[in-house]
């Protein structure tokens, strides 16, 4: 196994090119295990360390640019406000030495159905911005993920940064796992609330192929919200409505036995996550929306 340890970005992209099968490592706390395990013997590491740039993020007007290796723990003490979906499920990652390592990067570069970050990120929307050689592109969240551990980029891309929207409205994270860290999520459940769009957004993890979204659950709530008035009225949603939200939640996964969980237990999870995180997010828009009209 060859090491390749670039100092710059562009000496990234060329050494991507030159080994296309070249298998980036910043964190390591995915590809490392694999190997350890012997479930992966790459022919050449691609040590992305020494690229600086990669640690950096910025707060823009309507989202924000994370490097692809920025650690968890800076999500979690930097961006709470402005993305708290997914500094909630930074929250969850592993242990505090892997927070302090790995990144969303990583995350989607393995593109597991149990990574953690993956259902923030497609319930607040985002684009993985990748680039090789030839170019830079961004590739929607939606359709980043194509297959079990594959994703949408070509041989010789390396992921470079993420852009996630700003939050303007509630944001939860629900995981369950078999203990409290260091676990593997048996299943995962994202949700965030968009005020501005009038939209609901989900993202559920480890109970299908690929991290998916509810988007069948996702129609049926936005018709509901908006024929009961309620982004306006700020009523509590009514018990059979979430239900049905929660049962179409649930009914969204493709989920499969193994030694974590069956695939009964995760939809049954899913469901249930999906009707507390309603329940949470939706709270959190009364509260403010009466705050904002006592203000006004």
């Amino acid at each position: 196994m060859d090491f390749l340890r670039p100092a710059s970005w562009e000496e990234a992209l060329a050494a991507k090119a030159e080994h296309p099968t070249a298998v980036p490592i910043a964190g390591g706390t995915d590809v490392m295990v694999e190997i350890n395990f012997d479930h992966r013997r790459p022919e050449y590491l691609l040590d992305l360390n020494r690229v600086g740039e990669l640690t950096d993020w910025e707060v823009g007007e309507d989202s924000v640019r994370l490097g692809a290796s920025v650690p968890y723990t800076q999500i979690m003490e930097h961006l709470r406000g402005e993305l708290p979906g997914l500094a909630l499920a930074s929250h969850t990652v592993a242990s505090p030495q892997i927070r302090n390592r790995g990144g969303v990067g990583g995350n989607l570069g393995t593109a597991s159905p149990a990574g953690d970050a993956h259902p923030a990120l497609l319930a607040a929307g985002a684009e993985v911005e990748v680039e090789s050689v030839r170019g830079s592109r961004r590739i929607p969240i939606d359709a980043f993920y194509t297959g079990v551990k594959r994703n949408a980029l070509a041989a010789d891309e390396l992921i470079r940064a993420v852009h996630v929207k700003k939050a303007d409205g509630p944001q939860q994270y629900s995981k369950v796992g078999t203990r409290n860290a260091m676990v593997i999520a048996v299943c995962a459940f994202g949700l965030a609330l968009h005020p501005e769009t009038r939209t609901v957004r989900t993202g559920i993890g480890s109970a299908a192929p690929t991290p998916i979204r509810a988007r069948a659950a996702e129609e049926f709530l936005n018709a509901a919200l908006e024929e009961g008035g309620f982004w306006d009225n700020g009523k509590i949603i009514t018990p059979s409505v979430a239900k049905q939200f929660a049962d179409l939640c649930a009914a969204s996964c493709n989920p499969i036995d193994d030694v974590r969980g069956t695939a009964s237990y995760r939809r049954h999870a899913v469901g249930i996550m999906a009707r507390r995180t309603l329940t949470w997010t939706w709270e959190s828009y009364r509260g403010t929306a009466a705050t904002t009209e006592g203000a006004a």
